[in-house]
């Protein structure tokens, strides 16, 4: 493995319009090309940036069955992107799309890599309007899942997962090298959240987090009227790697993010991340790691 990677993420803008699953994933190829361009080995896309084929979705069709839906044009939405991989030789997180499973649809992020594996990762903590019967009605996931590839370690934690330290401590101990958060928020709250969450991560983990999110609304949704979002590369906050733990960003403060009009949405190339320095840190050369420390038990005194 190198020292340093270059990854590419994409704040997807929803509110262009595809004409079906091949023009979905001629868009998706797109950015893939322009990723291997700029030298990038991965490419991250947001949370929910299936929900762009509701701008196809059949007419009548209801709240309650969208969902569904998409999850019926999941796997053949998958096995358009699966050869794209190797053919430009850049890993792809294609985001999060619903996926049947046996207790009911999963909000599901699949990893593709250049060797043609695909990795999946279910979202395991719902937000409310995910755990709504009325609405997009979801299940979770059971696992977080570890991958290997080229010398990294690679993980993913979808949107409001990241924001749960619990999950964090498991990850601790697996030495994972690059932390990958798609997201989507609705508002600046969110999305502060989210990020804030990821760039807390990066020092509890001793790694490179990188979070992206949906910016704009699908054509079609009955869900998510806006999206608010950017993308970011966070790694911990130790001399040789700076002190605001920021390596790239471009967020609302730099854009107008909130009505989506970015054309493609915003693309960050985050260059040489220094995946090597934070190895070092991370197996003793930190100043301080939070990570290696652990508690056998906690108890509670009441007056």
């Amino acid at each position: 493995m190198n020292d340093t990677l270059t990854i590419a993420l994409w704040a997807t803008n929803l509110s262009v319009p595809v004409n079906g699953l091949a023009g979905w994933a001629a868009r998706v190829e797109a950015k893939m090309a322009e990723a291997a361009d700029a030298g990038a080995k991965i490419l991250v896309m947001p949370e929910y940036a299936a929900e762009q084929w509701l701008s196809f979705k059949p007419e009548g069709l209801k709240p309650t069955e969208e969902i569904g839906w998409m999850a019926d044009q999941a796997a053949e939405a998958l096995a358009l992107l699966t050869p794209l991989p190797e053919k430009y030789g850049v890993a792809l997180l294609a985001g999060t799309m619903p996926w049947p499973a046996e207790a009911g649809c999963r909000n599901r992020a699949w990893l593709l890599l250049p060797d043609g594996r695909a990795i999946h990762q279910d979202k395991l903590a719902l937000t409310p309007g995910e755990q709504d019967p009325d609405s997009w009605h979801l299940a979770t996931g059971d696992e977080i899942r570890i991958v290997e590839w080229e010398g990294l370690r690679l993980a993913m934690l979808v949107c409001l997962d990241v924001e749960m330290p619990a999950l964090s401590s498991l990850l601790a101990p697996q030495n994972v090298d690059l932390l990958m958060v798609p997201s989507m928020t609705y508002y600046l709250s969110g999305y502060s959240r989210v990020f804030g969450c990821a760039k807390a991560r990066a020092v509890e983990l001793m790694s490179a987090v990188a979070v992206t999110g949906c910016v704009g609304a699908a054509p079609g949704t009955t869900q998510n009227d806006q999206n608010v979002s950017g993308c970011a590369v966070y790694m911990p906050c130790e001399t040789e790697l700076g002190f605001t733990g920021i390596h790239s960003t471009i967020g609302p403060v730099d854009n107008d993010l909130v009505d989506g009009n970015q054309g493609d949405g915003p693309f960050l190339i985050a260059r040489d991340i220094p995946i090597g320095v934070i190895r070092q840190k991370r197996a003793g050369a930190a100043e301080v790691w939070p990570g290696s420390w652990s508690a056998k038990h906690v108890s509670v005194s009441s007056a």
